[in-house]
């Protein structure tokens, strides 16, 4: 029987963004899985759709996704930032559909406060050159300057390059970004996990977008295993996909 990965990315970026990190697993887990990345509404293929404020109707939107491509479950989640958010959703409401879920440097309240899921040096690059600059290049790198560690200027430049004609593309609109900000604000996770499925965190140490205690709180507070990356940024499949790719293969074999 085959095993479905569903990819969840994080705010404002697409199934594009993983740069080849879905082949790369796909290939690293070996025949009887596929690897499926999915865009919530509002990114990717849907970013003509609206945004939902809620990481709830999220999942929802995750799941009709599923289903019309006939996937039932249950799947393994590998869910990074906000996507993350939506993966302890996801297994919070529908555990049975869930196997298995890797949250990869996500947050959430009330395990953490806000200033270090967003981590305040970065307010002002997000709002400037984010949310209010019209030079779509300009934030491409500030993105890629935030979230990762391991890129040269010339890898990183030609990322951005990619990234920008991906935004061309497939266009994230100012609205649906405020919209998934706010989801993500207003997200609060629940106290316990079910038992069933398996859960890993993971998160770069170098993370200086959203600070690593985190991760290590989610992992605390809900008594599960933490892989940690010494020195990777945010964007750990992009900053340290060998790593990252062998973390998940050793975390699977166990559960074959």
């Amino acid at each position: 029987m085959q095993t479905t990965w569903i990819l969840l990315r994080g705010l404002v970026r697409e199934q594009a963004h993983w740069e080849g990190f879905a082949e790369r697993l796909a290939s690293a887990l070996g025949s009887g899985h596929r690897v499926l990345p999915l865009d919530l509404p509002g990114n990717g293929v849907l970013h003509r759709k609206r945004s939902p404020a809620r990481v709830a109707a999220m999942v929802d939107a995750a799941r009709d996704q599923l289903a019309g491509l006939g996937v039932e479950g249950p799947v393994r989640l590998v869910a990074l930032s906000l996507g993350g958010m939506v993966a302890v959703e996801w297994l919070k409401r529908y555990p049975r559909q869930v196997a298995a879920a890797a949250l990869i440097n996500s947050s959430a309240a009330p395990f953490s406060p806000f200033w270090r899921r967003l981590r305040p040096g970065n307010y002002g690059r997000i709002l400037c050159q984010g949310l209010l600059s019209r030079d779509r290049l300009a934030r491409e790198r500030m993105i890629l300057d935030i979230t990762t560690n391991h890129l040269s200027p010339l890898e990183r430049d030609a990322v951005a390059r990619r990234f920008l004609a991906v935004d061309r593309a497939r266009p994230v609109s100012a609205a649906n970004t405020v919209r998934q900000l706010w989801a993500a604000a207003r997200f609060r996770a629940p106290a316990r996990l079910p038992e069933g499925p398996s859960v890993l965190v993971i998160n770069g140490a170098g993370d200086r977008l959203v600070h690593p205690d985190c991760s290590r709180a989610l992992a605390r507070a809900w008594e599960r295993p933490l892989a940690v990356h010494p020195d990777a940024g945010h964007d750990l499949s992009l900053d340290a996909p060998a790593w990252l790719t062998d973390t998940l293969v050793r975390w699977a074999n166990p559960l074959s």
